[in-house]
């Protein structure tokens, strides 16, 4: 007997596939016309079938009650969603665009990223109640990277053709790219000094010295260069294979669009297992794929990779908004929500701002003022900071005394967790309706003025009877003392005629009898005189000369 089987599976497919079919009926609309990104609208739509809303989206029970391993889910998600834009965003540039440009990010990835590093910890250090300097600077490096997933929501699409010059969106989308792979010193850099000196070192052994030997061999050595070799290799390899597969033929069409996407899942798989950064190594993969510039110009207008790539963003954003602890931002021991609400503000203010104004005039892509506000306000934090945030919980989650995580570990997760979700909701709102809102500022003005200079020009003028008499009694006065037109003939010499090459002359303004000048029978136009018959002998008039003054 059938009976309806309302299980996790049935439902979340179910939820997922019918938000994003009902989401593709009005995409065009929302994205092109509106100019609302797909990653806010995700977000809504998973708040509201999560267990705050709807409850069709259930992220405990996925996870089998354990928030241990919903957050494992969490990050292995972001880390997916990543490795495929960050392979994605290699293959965008240009050949060689790294190597070409690497002046100008090397400012923004250099004292950019560290400005943005230092900015965002001062500021959480100054409005988190009680808490450390060190340990603020790990909050802030959560947050340092600018996310790929929604710089790709300002640097494609209609209004980025329109608005946004192309080499400013190349160094937007290279500057994404590399600098989420890079946040990995920044927040080793206070974790370990947290584990290993904080709490006077309990549970741990070895000091200061122990915890910046790990910085400088595992964090830039293991983690950093060895995915920088690594991502190169596999990329190189990965071409020249392709390239010999596709000169004998043994590549259908399908698999050869799809390739840099497997490309992305490898890197991620194999880096997650020896422990580098799979972030960065597949943006130097992408990069180094596409070296020759032939798979991007192949795949230039394909439209698989995009589809795929949008398939990703709806589900983790919809995922956040379904797993982002929202309660705490109401109630927790860490951070009242008034400083909460002012930190948001603060930080997407001057955390990148200041610092991206203070170096445009070094990038040759930033031009103008406006595009280093541009680009300087549009730095938004998202799946890069999810991702880091739990990449921290994970190890401080092992910084333990007798088998419990330490005092100062604890209260760094639970500020952590409240400070770095609020601030990616924060930017996913606020850099999802910049573009709306800053073309309904820029326009809401205009049409107000151009509505009322409409009406003033479609009001008649008011109608003045003295000044229409005296108009009339002025014409009839002149009329009376003008000669007859016999004598004026005679005495006043005909108007010149005007001879011009080409199309019909066209004078403003009136002549001496008052008609229209572009009515005037003197204005003769050279290669179209008429053949004029005159009455004594039908014989043609010559054609008068360009210089002719009579």
């Amino acid at each position: 007997m059938p009976t309806l089987a309302i299980t996790n599976f049935n439902v979340v497919c179910a939820t997922l596939g019918g938000f994003i079919t009902l989401f593709g009926l009005v995409s065009y609309l929302f994205k092109e016309r509106l100019f609302l990104s797909e990653a806010l609208i995700s977000l809504l739509a998973g708040v509201t079938f999560s267990p705050h809303a709807a409850n069709f989206i259930k992220p405990l029970d996925y996870a089998d009650g354990s928030q241990s391993n919903l957050a494992s889910i969490t990050l292995y998600f972001s880390r997916l969603v990543l490795g495929v834009q960050l392979v994605l965003a290699g293959v965008q540039l240009p050949s060689k665009y790294l190597l070409r440009e690497w002046r100008s990010l090397a400012l923004l990835l250099g004292p950019g990223m560290t400005v943005m590093w230092l900015s965002s910890s001062l500021l959480v250090w100054a409005l988190v109640p009680n808490f450390s300097f060190l340990s603020s600077l790990a909050v802030g490096a959560c947050v340092t990277p600018t996310d790929p997933v929604l710089s790709n929501s300002i640097v494609k699409g209609k209004f980025a053709d329109k608005n946004i010059p192309k080499d400013l969106q190349k160094i937007i989308i290279a500057e994404s790219g590399a600098n989420d792979g890079l946040g990995y010193p920044f927040l080793f850099l206070p974790l370990y000094l947290i584990k290993y000196t904080g709490d006077s070192g309990a549970g741990q052994s070895g000091g200061a010295r122990a915890a910046m030997g790990l910085w400088f061999g595992e964090t830039w050595g293991y983690t950093i260069l060895l995915s920088v070799v690594y991502g190169a290799v596999v990329g190189w390899v990965a071409k020249e294979l392709l390239h010999w597969a596709e000169d004998r033929r043994f590549v259908d069409r399908e698999s050869f669009l799809v390739f840099a996407i497997t490309l992305a899942l490898f890197i991620v798989g194999t880096c997650g297992m020896i422990g580098s950064d799979d972030v960065l190594a597949c943006f130097i993969a992408g990069n180094v794929f596409t070296i020759d510039d032939w798979f991007r110009l192949e795949t230039l207008d394909d439209s698989l990779q995009p589809t795929i790539d949008m398939l990703l963003n709806l589900a983790v954003f919809m995922w956040f908004g379904a797993v982002c602890p929202w309660a705490t931002f109401l109630h927790n021991d860490v951070i009242p929500l008034y400083r909460l609400i002012v930190l948001g503000i603060v930080v997407l203010l001057f955390r990148r701002l200041p610092v991206v104004y203070a170096m445009h005039w070094k990038i040759p892509q930033i031009e103008e003022k406006q595009q280093a506000l541009f680009v300087g306000f549009f730095g938004p934090i998202g799946v890069s900071a999810v991702f880091y945030l739990y990449i921290s919980l994970e190890f401080l989650g092992e910084v333990t005394v007798d088998g419990v995580v330490r005092e100062d570990a604890a209260k760094l997760q639970d500020v952590m967790t409240v400070v770095v979700w609020f601030l990616a909701i924060c930017s996913i709102v606020v850099h999802g309706l910049s573009v709306p809102l800053g073309k309904l500022g820029y326009h809401l003005p205009r049409t107000i003025s151009s509505a009322i200079e409409s009406r003033e020009v479609d009001e008649p003028e008011p109608f003045r009877i003295s000044e229409r008499i005296q108009q009339t009694e002025e014409q009839i006065l002149r009329q009376r003392h003008r000669p007859p037109k016999e004598q004026r003939g005679r005495d006043e010499s005909p108007p010149r005629p005007v001879f011009r090459i080409g199309g019909s002359v066209i004078r403003p303004g009136h002549d001496e009898d008052g008609d229209p000048a572009e009515f005037r029978s003197d204005v003769i136009p050279i290669g179209n005189v008429p053949n004029r018959i005159s009455n004594n002998g039908g014989a043609t008039p010559k054609t008068p000369s360009i210089h002719n003054t009579e």
